[in-house]
Order: C-alpha cells, then structure tokens, then sequence
C-alpha cells in the first residue's frame, strides 16, 4: 500500500507538502500540487483515516446507546440522528441494549474502546443497577438514561403530554377513561402517568385504580393491557394507551372481541410514529417531535465536544396533539 514517503519520493518533494496537498492543511503552488496529485493518482493512494484521526485526537464518530423493542419510535429516532450525524459529516455507531443492563454496560465499552468522539444515550432499563461509569467523553441523555451521570440532557415534557391526552378525551366529554402505562419502575410511564391524573383531579373527575393498567412500551404490552381492561365489570368508554405500539395492540384486542373504534371504545395514543396515521382508524396521539430531538441532541454533542468545560445544559421539547379519527365525541 503506498504510503506519503512514497508519493514524496517520486514526485521528489518533503513529506509535509504531500501532507498539505492531500489534506488540503496549507497553501501549495498549482504546479506543485499537480505534481503530487498525478502521482497520487497513479499510486491509488488512499490515505489513512485512523492515522489522521490519531494525529488530530479525533474520530469523527458518535455512539449511540439505544433501548429496543418493537416500537417503532426508536427506529425513527435513529434514523433522524443519523441524517443529522451526516450533515456533520460524522459517522454513527449504534448499539441496541434490548432492554438488558448487563448487555448495556457492554455497549458503553464497546463504544468507549472504538474511541467515539461523544455518546448519545437514549436507554430506559428498569433494573439498571445505577453505578458510575467513568465516562470521560461527552455525552448528551436523549430523554432517558436510569442513572445519574454528568451529562447534557434533552427531555420531552411527558407529564405534559399525558396530560393533554386525558384533556382531550375529557373535552369529548369522556368521564370513564382508563390507562395502559409502560414499566412504572420508568419515570417516562410514571410522568405520563402523573399527567393522566393531573388532568382527571382538574376535572373534578375520580382515579379509580382498577382503571389504571401497567403493562410495556411495545405491541404485546397494548394487548395485555387491553384484555385486562375488557375484562372488567365497568368498561371505560376511553383508553389513554401510553404509546402508539400500545394503542395498536389495544386495537387487535378490541377487533378480536367485536368493538369498533371510536364507535364502542375510544383511544388516544403517544408518539405519533408513522404507522399512526395508516391504522383503521387512523389513530389520535400526542405528538412527539423526534426530528426536533434528534437534531438538537446531535448538535449540543458536537457543541459539547468542541466546548467540554461548558456548564451542561438541559433542554426540554413540548408535545403537541394531533387530531385524527379514533376518539369519539360523546353527548353531553
């Protein structure tokens, strides 16, 4: 493989000029770097990407720590992270804990020995055992990480969404709403949580227990929830799923047992992923702005790796509601 000792040789100038001309680092005359570039090409010289990301103590790449299941809100996270990592002109390494502390610990070193410039971490494991990672690169928490750690933050208010969704049921004039919740033991369910009975209590309204149904953030956590509440001597008329993945199993649930959406049952979801708009029928949620997310975290990370001494910033991302057709407007 040639190396710029060769390509110096033959075009017969210093080392440090063909360094200039193939990294572009410093004014060469044209009739020089013409030289060096036809012998450039005429070497298939390829120059090194580790070597230079050692001289300048950079590799241009981000880690990405990322719980996953079968939401799909992950994968479009990802996605929009990404695009952002490629206008920076960095590359994205991304490792899926699947919800596993043992395996996430494992994703920190595998990034940390892959010399990443920053870290993004986006993880919601339960059972995490917080301990101190001696993490001494940048990082920026996307919304969730279950353990203290030194690091810019960027949350969505979820307490404020939940309560948006159960003002919107409540303002169709719905008085008997349930909740399917993700994993309690996540403050993202908690404070979804505590924003359903935020706006019930406003209302005047009663938090009856039984209503309350704790399941998962994924497919199969809808349909479990879902089953529970049809099994209940008091149906409500209107379910807050804490998810969209919620809501579409709680739709299979409903169709398997006969009820139509919203004539018999309404439901509000959360995330607004883009399966929500092509259910039947098309699905009401809260809005989570993902694009909005990913591009403030992947730019406060590389603000963060240019500036480590800054003080750390939180930032938070407001929810809004999106109006479709799965929420029925009861009678006064």
């Amino acid at each position: 493989m040639a190396t710029m000792k060769d390509i110096a040789r033959i075009a017969k100038v210093s080392t440090s000029t063909v360094s200039h001309v193939v990294n572009n680092s410093r004014f060469v005359s044209d009739e020089i770097r013409e030289k060096v570039l036809a012998v450039v090409k005429q070497l298939d010289y390829k120059s090194s990407a580790l070597a230079r990301s050692l001289k300048m103590k950079e590799t241009k790449t981000i880690g990405m720590l990322v719980t996953t299941s079968d939401n799909p809100f992950f994968a479009e996270i990802v996605a929009n992270v990404e695009h952002y990592c490629n206008q920076h002109h960095y590359n994205l390494f991304l490792c899926n804990t699947n919800d596993d502390p043992q395996r996430l610990e494992q994703c920190v070193q595998t990034l940390m020995q892959k010399q990443v410039d920053g870290l993004l971490l986006m993880c919601t494991e339960s059972h995490f055992q917080a301990k101190l990672f001696k993490l001494t690169i940048p990082c920026v928490i996307m919304d969730w990480w279950p353990a203290e750690l030194s690091a810019d933050r960027i949350f969505e208010n979820s307490e404020l969404g939940g309560y948006i969704a159960t003002k919107t049921l409540i303002e169709y004039n719905h008085k008997d709403i349930a909740i399917i919740t993700g994993d309690l033991n996540k403050p993202l369910a908690q404070n979804r949580l505590n924003g359903y009975k935020k706006a019930l209590l406003e209302y005047n309204l009663t938090v009856r227990d039984e209503w309350i149904i704790e399941s998962h953030f994924n497919f199969d956590g809808g349909i479990a929830g879902m089953e529970k509440l049809l099994k209940l001597r008091e149906r409500p008329t209107a379910v807050f799923a804490c998810s969209d993945t919620i809501a579409v199993g709680a739709y299979q649930v409903a169709w398997q047992q006969g009820l139509s959406i919203p004539q018999d049952i309404s439901i509000i979801g959360y995330d607004d992923i883009k399966l929500a708009q092509y259910i039947a029928p098309p699905l009401t949620t809260i809005h989570q702005p993902k694009a909005t997310l990913a591009k403030v975290a992947v730019t406060q990370l590389l603000h963060r790796i240019k500036n480590p001494a800054e003080n750390y910033r939180t930032l938070r991302l407001n929810p809004t509601l999106v109006i479709r057709q799965s929420v029925k407007k009861l009678s006064d």
